[in-house]
Parts: C-alpha cells; structure tokens; sequence
C-alpha cells in the first residue's frame, strides 16, 4: 500500500514535470512572437516601396507613359533598378532601368519606350529592385510579392 506521503511525492514530482513542461511551451510561443516580430521590423522599410507603369499628360499635351517608383519610408532606397525595362547593348534583351537612389517620401518618375504609349491599357505594377537604409537588397514583383535577395 502506498503511503500519504509516497502519494504527495508522486503529485509533487507529475506537478513539477507538468510545470516544465508548460514553461516549454510558453518559451516556444514566446520564441515564434520574437521571430515574427523581427521579421516583421526587417521587412518594414522594404514594403513601403511600390513601382507601376503608367500614362500621364506630358507637358506638350500629349500622352506619355512612364515608370514610377515610390518610396514610402522615412529613409532612403538605394541602388534601384527595374529589371527588363532598360536600353539592352544588342537592342534584342532588355537590360534593367537603373534609377539609384529614391529619397524618403519621394516618387520618382522615368520615361517609359514611346512605343509602349501603343500597347498602354491602365496603370500596372512593374518589378523593382532595391537596397534598403540597412543595406538589404529586396525585390517587389508584379504581383506585390516581396523577396529578400
């Protein structure tokens, strides 16, 4: 027969293993919030940067179309490009439209190829390339998908 005290050191010893076992699982939660939250304050500038085709008056009163690239964030992008849509050397392969640095809060615009003002429907997203403040080199497709490089 099992004493009152062997009994009380069994509920003790399940309690205690119980215990860990419930810190374990609150350390792991706890592990997967620090890691989205990390994830989530290295994506931040990167998101706030958006790039789109699109048609505009030009000051002659005709229509032009034209690349723009936002910058969104409270810093700086560097290093921007948008790949497929620049001169190519062989005039066969596009190469990317180098644009460089975006400020803060800024849209920049570029010319797009005047033949494209032909084939232009509505304003569309276009890749964009870019390095972020913290020197991160992102990608955005057409889509709005967001990759680190």
């Amino acid at each position: 027969m099992i004493s009152v005290g062997d009994a009380a050191d069994v509920f003790a010893a399940l309690g205690t293993v119980g215990a860990f076992g419930v810190s374990l699982y609150l350390l792991k939660q706890e592990q997967h919030r620090e890691a989205a939250r990390s994830e989530d304050e290295r994506r931040a500038q990167a998101a706030q940067v958006s790039a789109w085709l699109e048609a505009r008056t030009a000051v002659n009163g005709g229509r032009n179309v034209y690349f723009f690239v936002r910058n969104a964030s409270d810093m700086p992008i560097y290093e921007v490009s948008l790949p497929g849509f620049g001169p190519s050397g062989d005039g066969l392969t596009p190469e990317a439209e180098f644009i460089g640095l975006v400020p803060p809060r800024e849209t920049v615009q570029r010319p797009a190829p005047k033949d494209w003002l032909k084939d232009y429907f509505a304003p569309e997203p276009v890749r964009v390339e870019f390095t972020d403040s913290r020197g991160r080199s992102w990608a955005r497709d057409e889509r709005g998908s967001l990759d680190f490089l």
